[in-house]
């Protein structure tokens, strides 16, 4: 705050925002000043230190804002002076390579810093707005990354399930959530539990996010029309064990990586569905054959995250009936449980929560459920046969979480649904 402050009182030059014929040496200039460079370096490495995966700058009419999103949410920051919105989004651009006078077209660019000795990576975007570019920075601190299959939050019987599955020596098994639900993590930590001298792994990801010794790693590139598809029909020439796919998001990758699979390869990818049962139906929506489907996946992993409670202020409390009911659950079913919420404290920014952790659901195909998609059955009712056949669904996942005493049921509610 006492930098904004001091910021606001110092002599930099100011800029309007929309006017794009701005002397550009005498931009470049603001943005090297010595006070936007240590801003740009401060705010940077209070995201790190917060945990924070996501820095905005957002241009607005009357105000330039900026806010971390930490553990999922977003929160505001104390905003820098408007009138240095533009030496501050040009001083990101001189750091990630980006044309600082191109402010009419959008643009993507990396940022790689040492901090404390550990490398962390920003992937950079900035989007022309109304008022000026919005900067979103998304924090990728390898050296908080987890890539081992025990530290990703799996429980006993599911890192079983999970270590059993990603060692068949062949088929498919995709990881499906919405954006940002750690699905990254879990691939890399299962290709790191993979990763040996007698194993061939290849990856096809938009973009890499982190570099692990012993995987040969590919970048899709859509300016130069480097696709997943064009990708994955080198992969086979070269070899491969095991290969990654980033996302399935059309026909020819999927089919692709269903030829892989036949060919004897074990292929991991991802793809954008709610949960692992209406996943075969993004799959069929893709053009996927039904019987491609059973004859090559071996297994469907839904996650998502939640927030974890904060172990400095949790305390113990009772829920009310409502908040019960948004689990359907009565006060008589859960009399001898304990739950916990976080009160609130310095150390997690008196949010309650601090940090977070996974919720999976497992889908393994076996011959019975193979031959409910063959049927074309409804996902309601692969849903209710595949819990029959040990599916713990995101929703028991998050139960026994609270139950646990890990998170809230505030939580649970906002990230699964309720089950059929």
């Amino acid at each position: 705050a006492d930098m904004m402050a001091d910021l606001d009182n110092s002599d930099i030059a100011g800029f309007d925002s929309g006017d794009v014929s701005t002397d550009l040496s005498k931009l470049a200039s603001a943005a090297s000043d010595n006070k936007i460079v240590r801003l740009i370096n401060l705010v940077l490495l209070q995201a790190i230190k917060d945990k924070a995966s996501d820095i905005h700058f957002e241009p607005f009419e009357d105000e330039f804002k900026m806010r971390y999103r930490i553990d999922g949410v977003l929160y505001e920051m104390v905003p820098p002076p408007m009138h240095l919105a533009l030496p501050i989004v040009s001083r990101v651009k001189i750091m990630a390579n980006l044309d600082i006078s191109e402010r009419r077209l959008p643009q993507d660019g990396r940022i790689e810093l040492t901090v404390a000795g550990s490398p962390v990576d920003l992937r950079v975007s900035i989007l022309p707005t109304m008022f000026g570019e919005s900067v979103v920075m998304r924090v990728l601190d390898r050296s908080n990354v987890q890539l081992n299959m025990d530290k990703i939050g799996l429980r006993a019987s599911d890192y079983e399930k999970m270590t059993d599955i990603i060692r068949r020596p062949n088929g498919i098994v995709v990881v499906t959530g919405p954006t940002g639900s750690g699905k990254t993590t879990t691939l890399y930590a299962a290709l790191s539990e993979l990763n040996d001298p007698q194993t061939k792994i290849l990856t096809a990801e938009d973009p890499v996010e982190y570099d692990i010794d012993g995987l040969v790693q590919c970048q899709v590139n859509t300016d130069q029309e480097l696709t997943f598809g064009k990708l994955l029909r080198s992969f086979l020439r070269q070899d491969p064990d095991i290969i990654l796919v980033g996302e399935i998001r059309d026909l020819e990758t999927a089919q692709i990586a269903v030829q892989a699979s036949l060919t004897g390869h074990l292929v991991f990818t991802t793809l954008h569905t709610n949960d692992a049962p209406s996943t075969i139906l993004r799959m069929v929506d893709l053009g996927v054959e039904a019987f491609l489907i059973t004859a090559t996946v071996e297994a469907i992993v839904a996650q998502r995250l939640v927030r974890r409670i904060c172990n400095s202020c949790k305390e113990e409390y009772s829920p009310s009936d409502e908040e019960l009911m948004e689990l359907k659950l009565h006060k008589e079913d859960v009399s001898t449980r304990t739950f916990f919420r976080g009160k609130g404290c310095e150390a997690c920014n008196h949010s309650g929560y601090k940090g977070r952790l996974a919720l999976f659901e497992i889908m393994e195909f076996d011959d019975t459920l193979r031959e409910l998609i063959l049927a074309q059955t409804s996902t309601a009712i692969l849903r209710i046969e595949a819990q029959k056949r040990g599916m713990r669904s995101l929703r028991e996942s998050g139960l026994l979480s609270i139950y646990d005493g890990q998170t809230t049921i505030d939580e649970v509610v906002r990230e699964t649904m309720l089950d059929d």
